[in-house]
């Protein structure tokens, strides 16, 4: 993935579903959810635990499956081993983009959503793209 190419997701992507959202402000993906909400992204909340509740104003599904509104990018806040289970269902709601977070890698989802026509963006975080490729918001 080139940095063209990520920084064209990141300009194209307006719905993202953050799997494995967390309420607990000091968990990078609290972090990384309220910066993407702050930079005019819709962000949808993925956590089963959370389910039901609000997290950030929005409301938090189970599964992506449950999200009722097309979601272009899903971002992977799971350990690497559940990013094919992911990859999957990223794959079954139709989004363009599966994107795991910094530190999950998982060659095979990644090689099961390319196949499936997904761009993959693995191993980074966009709270650190945004801004290093000039794509923040004031």
């Amino acid at each position: 993935m080139t940095e063209q190419q990520i920084k064209s997701i990141l300009q194209q992507v307006k719905h993202i579903a953050l799997v494995g959202a967390s309420d607990k402000p000091h968990r990078a993906s609290y972090e990384v959810m309220a910066y993407l909400l702050e930079q005019g992204y819709q962000v949808t909340p993925v956590s089963p635990k959370l389910a039901g509740q609000n997290l950030l104003g929005q409301k938090v599904y189970a599964t992506l499956a449950e999200i009722p509104h097309p979601i272009d990018m899903v971002d992977v806040f799971r350990n690497s081993d559940a990013a094919y289970g992911v990859a999957e269902e990223a794959i079954a709601i139709n989004a363009k983009v599966l994107w795991l977070q910094l530190g999950v890698i998982n060659e095979q989802a990644e090689q099961l959503a390319t196949e499936a026509g997904l761009q993959v963006v693995m191993d980074r975080c966009p709270k650190i793209d945004i801004p290093r490729l000039g794509l923040e918001k004031a």
